[in-house]
């Protein structure tokens, strides 16, 4: 039997593994997908918010405050890609002017440092792309933007390399109650468990439902982004949130940790059968730049390599959902984490354990924990002389696979066999970026492809782009023919 089995390998799920890894006990991360961080976590804004926006006294509130600082040393110790680069809420009119003091005001009572209202003389300043029409601004140095997918990957490794046991490809079809715990029945068979966290993002309700008393939905709301290309990545140099609405923090434009630049989300409430809709549409993408084009009408739409939706897990009840059941015992819920969850995981990670244990009366440290994970060694970071070193010791690391993003084939064997490897194409993107660039893969996704049937010893018809059932290839042209008979059948086929 597990000490404790969390559900669903997002970047909640995955911090509180990392976070229950420090114990002497014996974790479980189940995943229905196969790769950690394939649902909310791989399609958001990326963004480590300062914490004014949210309500005082709400989960969101404590847990976004507590969360913002801790990711300068999280971020350090798995080597994931961080930036505090501040945030400004613009303002276009006296009305937003007045938002714009009630955010201030309402981060005073958050506990954020570090803000400050500004005019239009000083955001122009500051982001000289920005619309004339910009009034003022909230100005909060302490927000950031981070790779999310990077960071709840590098949290997965990093929990296994602890003892955290991992299980991929494994939906939870339903749970029992036991007498001291639970049975859970996965695709690959069942496990049983004193504890259970639920972190199953937007299917939270379903799989608390399978043990409690339905107490909350969890409303599936889809947000639709533009990437543009590095070409643009300069643009602004801060995140720039327009005055927030019922339905959310509106549309953004925001630099990535990479060097792109990201805009987006609209906000559309789908429903409770829509759980993965993901597909993006033309009139939210149409409302998304028609929205960002107030806070700019600068934008290079013309730089746009790609566009993508995510799902965003919003709960009825209007808050964060973190706590035990009060019909299962022992049954925590860790659900309903929308924006600010990013922000507020590592903090969230720390409660859920000292829930867990305080009904354990007490957990025992390891005396051998490490916090760290070995370094990604990111060829194109390097010096000259770094490289030179590197290649001599792996001519690999001499091969250029993905030109746009400039990554060899050394980056993408390690991203493969590294503890919680990748197994897909979408997985090695995700992890070292090729494919990630102006060409979005054009160029080198038929060597990824063969460089992981190589590493993993399959065929390429086998290897996946993402998901279970996202095959790329379904066999060889001209079956049956070598070089010389498929010329002869051509020179045959012209005579004819």
């Amino acid at each position: 039997m597990y000490d404790v089995a969390i559900i669903g390998a997002g970047i909640t799920g995955t911090f509180i593994a990392r976070e229950l890894s420090r114990y002497k006990l014996k974790v479980v991360l189940i995943e229905k997908d196969n790769d950690v961080a394939n649902g909310s976590t791989k399609a958001n804004s990326a963004i480590v918010h300062a914490g004014y926006d949210a309500k005082p006294g709400t989960n969101m509130a404590k847990f976004n405050a507590m969360g913002n600082p801790m990711f300068d040393k999280v971020c350090e110790e798995l080597d994931v890609p961080f930036k505090r680069i501040g945030s400004f809420v613009v303002a276009f009119d006296d009305e937003d002017m007045k938002t714009v003091k009630q955010l201030y005001e309402r981060g005073i009572k958050n506990g954020i440092p570090k803000m400050e209202i500004i005019n239009k003389e000083q955001v122009k300043k500051l982001e000289p792309n920005l619309s004339d029409n910009v009034v003022g601004a909230l100005y909060a140095k302490t927000a950031g933007i981070v790779g999310p997918w990077e960071l709840a990957i590098a949290l997965a490794e990093n929990a296994v390399e602890n003892g955290v046991e991992l299980k991929l490809n494994n939906e939870v079809l339903n749970i029992e109650k036991l007498d001291d715990g639970y049975k859970i029945f996965i695709t690959e068979g069942v496990i049983e468990s004193k504890y259970v966290v639920n972190c199953a993002g937007v299917y939270a309700d379903k799989i608390n439902n399978m043990v409690a008393e339905p107490s909350f939905k969890i409303i599936p709301r889809r947000g639709e982004y533009y990437l543009l290309d590095k070409t643009a990545g300069d643009f602004v140099n801060k995140v720039i949130f327009q005055c927030p609405t019922k339905m959310g923090k509106g549309v953004l434009v925001a630099p990535t940790v990479h060097g792109n630049a990201l805009i987006g989300p609209n906000a559309e409430d789908l429903d409770l059968n829509s759980k993965d809709s993901t597909e993006t549409t033309s009139d939210g993408l149409n409302f998304v730049q028609e929205s960002a084009r107030r806070i700019s009408d600068k934008i290079p739409f013309n730089e746009v390599i790609r566009t993508f939706a995510g799902l965003r897990a919003e709960p009825d009840t209007g808050d964060f959902i973190i706590g035990e059941s009060e019909t299962a015992k022992g049954f925590i819920n860790v659900a309903g984490i929308k924006s600010p969850g990013l922000s507020a995981s590592p903090a969230i990670a720390k409660h859920v354990v000292e829930i867990i244990e305080d009904l354990n009366d007490g957990f025992e440290e390891k005396e051998d924990f490490n916090p760290t994970r070995k370094k990604v060694i990111r060829f194109n970071e390097l010096s000259d002389e770094e490289k030179n070193e590197l290649i001599k010791k792996d001519p690999r690391y001499g091969r250029i696979i993905c030109r746009c993003e400039h990554i060899t084939e050394g980056e993408i064997v390690d991203a493969i066999h590294r503890k919680v490897g990748a197994t897909t194409v979408d997985g090695v993107k995700k992890r070292v970026r090729p494919g990630s660039g102006r060409c979005q893969g054009g160029f080198c996704q038929p060597r990824v492809m063969e460089i992981l049937a190589r590493e993993l010893g399959k065929d390429m018809e086998e290897i996946l782009k993402d998901n279970r059932g996202s095959y790329i290839l379904t066999g060889k042209t001209n079956k049956g023919y070598d070089n010389k008979s498929a010329k002869e059948l051509i020179a045959t086929s012209v005579e004819e």
